[in-house]
C-alpha cells in the first residue's frame, strides 16, 4: 500500500509540475511577441485553462477513456469519481494528471493565434478544441483507440500533445493570415521581434523543468525509480537541442542568435517526449541534437512560405513533434518497448520497419485530423462570426487595449489625472 501511495503522490507532483508549464508559457509568448499584446496574453491563457478544464471534465475524459470504439469513448462524461481500490492510481490523480495534458495542447494550439485573434475567437475554439480535437488523438493512442491497438508508441505526447496542438495552430495561422508589417509586397520578410528575451528564457526554464513532471511523472509509479531515467533522457535531449540549435544559427548567420537557442532547447524536449521512457541516454543526445537542428530549418522554412508563426509553435511542437514520434521507430529498445508490452524495438534494435510505419502512420493520420478538423472549425467560425482578425486598427493599437480595455504596462500609457497634474 506505500508503494502505491508514493505511486500517486508522484504523479500528482508531476502534475503540479506540468500545469506550472503554463506560466512558462505565458512568459514565453509574451515575450516573443510585442509589449501591447502582453497582458492579453497572459490573461487569455489563464481563462482557456478555466475553459479546457471544464470541458475535459463534461466530456473530454469520457471521450479518451471511456468505453466505445476505436474512434472515441462514449461513457464516463463529468468525472466524479472519488472511489480508491488501493492499487494503481487513485481516478482522480489519473484524471488531474491527463487534464494537464489537455490543457497544454490548447496552449500550443493558440500560438497561430497571437497578436491578431479576437478574445471570442480564443473562447469558442478553446471549447471545440477541448471536446473534439484532442480527445480523439488521445483516443486512438492512449485510450483503447486504433492506433493503441497497433502498438504506437508516444510515452508522453510528441504526437497527442504537440504535433495535435501545432496542427491546430497552423490551420489557424492560415485563415487569420500574417500580421500587418510581417511581410513586404515583394515577399520580403520583416522581423517583428518580440519584447523581452528575459520573459523568453525564463518561460523556456520554466517549460524545462515542467517537463520533468511531463515525462518523469508519465511513468506513472516510482517503483525501480524509472522516471529518473526518463528525467535523464529529457535533461540530455533539451541540453543537446539548445547546443545544436545555438551552433546552427551561429554557422548561417555570425551570431549565437538567443530566441534561435531557446527555441532548440524546447525542440530537444519536444523531440525527447514521445521516446524519453523507450531509448538510451546516447540516443537522447541524438535525438536533441537532430531537434535543434532541425527547427532552425523548420523556422526558415515556414517564414518562407509566409506562414506567420510569431512563436514558432509550428516548428517546435510540429515539426519536431513529427521528428520525436519517428524515432521510437529508430531507437526504441526492447527492454522499454516489448518487455512492458508497449509496441515493438525499433529498426537499430533489431525490430525492422514495423514500428517505425506504425510511428509514421500515427503522424500521418493524427496530424491529418487535428489540422483538418481545425480548418473546417476555424473556417466556419471566421464565416459565423464575420471573421477571427481584429480590425486593422485594434491590431495597431494591441489587444490589450482593444480587447481587455487595460494595458499590459499601464505605467506606459500616461493618465489623463497624470496630465492634468503637470
Amino acid at each position: 500500500m506505500e508503494q502505491v501511495l508514493m505511486d500517486n503522490l508522484w504523479v500528482i507532483i508531476g502534475t503540479f509540475l506540468v500545469l506550472l508549464m503554463q506560466g512558462g508559457f505565458i512568459l514565453l509568448e509574451a515575450g516573443s511577441t510585442r509589449m501591447k499584446n502582453a497582458g492579453h496574453i497572459a490573461g487569455k491563457t489563464i481563462f482557456t485553462v478555466g475553459i479546457g478544464s471544464l470541458v475535459f471534465w463534461a466530456v473530454g475524459w469520457g471521450f479518451i477513456y471511456g468505453e466505445g470504439n476505436g474512434f472515441i469513448g462514449l461513457t464516463d462524461f463529468f468525472f466524479g469519481d472519488s472511489s480508491f481500490s488501493g492499487e494503481g492510481l487513485s481516478p482522480a490523480v489519473d484524471f488531474m494528471f491527463q487534464m494537464m495534458f489537455a490543457l497544454i495542447a490548447l496552449t500550443i494550439a493558440f500560438g497561430g493565434f497571437a497578436e491578431r485573434a479576437k478574445l471570442s475567437a480564443y473562447v469558442i475554439f478553446a471549447v471545440l478544441f477541448s471536446a473534439f480535437i484532442y480527445p480523439v488523438v488521445a483516443h486512438w493512442i492512449w485510450g483503447s483507440g486504433w492506433l493503441a491497438d497497433h502498438g504506437k508508441q508516444d510515452f508522453a505526447g510528441s504526437t497527442v500533445v504537440h504535433l495535435t496542438g501545432a496542427m491546430a495552430a497552423l490551420a489557424a495561422t492560415i485563415i487569420l493570415k500574417p500580421r500587418i508589417g510581417k511581410y513586404n509586397k515583394d515577399g520580403s520578410s520583416n522581423d517583428l521581434a518580440g519584447h523581452n528575451q528575459v520573459y523568453t528564457a525564463l518561460g523556456v526554464l520554466l517549460l524545462w523543468v515542467g517537463w520533468f513532471g511531463f515525462n518523469g511523472g508519465s511513468t506513472f509509479e516510482v517503483a525501480d525509480a524509472f522516471f529518473g531515467f526518463a528525467i535523464l533522457n529529457t535533461q540530455l535531449a533539451a541540453a543537446a537541442g539548445a547546443v545544436a540549435a545555438m551552433f546552427v544559427a551561429w554557422a548561417l548567420t555570425g551570431k549565437a542568435d538567443v530566441p534561435t537557442t531557446l527555441n532548440g532547447a524546447l525542440a530537444g524536449l519536444v523531440a525527447i517526449t514521445a521516446p524519453a521512457g523507450f531509448v538510451e541516454p546516447w540516443a537522447a543526445v541524438v535525438i536533441g541534437i537532430i531537434g535543434g537542428i532541425i527547427v532552425v530549418y523548420s523556422m526558415k522554412l515556414f517564414d518562407k512560405a509566409k506562414i506567420d508563426d510569431p512563436i514558432f509553435a509550428l516548428s517546435v511542437h510540429g515539426t519536431v513533434g513529427v521528428w520525436g514520434t519517428i524515432a521510437n521507430g529508430l531507437f526504441a529498445v526492447p527492454a522499454y518497448s516489448v518487455e512492458i508490452g508497449w509496441g515493438l524495438p525499433g529498426l537499430f534494435y533489431g525490430g525492422g520497419f514495423t514500428q517505425l510505419g506504425v510511428q509514421i502512420m500515427g503522424v500521418v493520420a493524427s496530424g491529418v485530423y487535428a489540422f483538418v478538423v481545425s480548418f473546417i472549425i476555424l473556417k466556419v467560425m471566421d464565416k459565423v462570426m464575420g471573421g477571427l482578425r481584429v480590425t486593422e486598427e485594434e491590431e495597431i493599437v494591441g489587444l490589450d487595449l482593444s480587447e481587455h480595455g487595460s494595458y499590459g504596462y499601464p505605467e506606459n500609457i500616461p493618465h489623463p489625472d497624470d496630465r492634468k497634474g503637470a
